[in-house]
């Protein structure tokens, strides 16, 4: 995979940007693309939760504590983040993964979890069915 703009998403479609602000994705370009280097496969575009934020810190990953050095202001409940595709499997099977966007997850992500198992996550913002 790389991280040209022709990066489609689990639907089939364009990548989606995940979020500029915080700004995320493996090359914080605000999408989640991905390459061979990305060991982590920070393809799925979430919108993390309190639970989740509090499972990855269990998990020794701290995704809430800003780290000014990284220019990482820390994330809050509601923010949109590119997650390892493992660690949101992870959060899947302990029954706190984070809500979906489908249009924005890369489609190496079904390399690890399914696309039955990212529609049954899946966000949709007010408004939308």
């Amino acid at each position: 995979m790389s991280s040209s703009p022709s990066a489609r998403n689990v639907l089939g479609s364009a990548l989606m940007a995940c979020s500029y602000d915080p700004l995320t994705g493996y090359f914080r370009d605000g999408c989640c693309h991905t390459d061979a280097a990305d060991t982590g496969s920070h393809v799925i575009c979430a919108r993390v939760t309190a639970d989740f934020l509090a499972f990855s810190l269990a998990r020794g990953n701290d995704l809430s504590t800003p780290r000014p050095e990284w220019r990482f202001a820390g994330l809050r409940p509601g923010d949109r983040w590119c997650l390892c595709a493992l660690r949101w499997r992870e959060a899947l099977a302990a029954g706190v993964a984070p809500p979906v966007v489908l249009e924005a997850t890369h489609e190496r992500a079904l390399q690890f979890v399914t696309l039955a198992e990212l529609q049954q996550h899946a966000w949709a913002p007010a408004g939308r069915a």
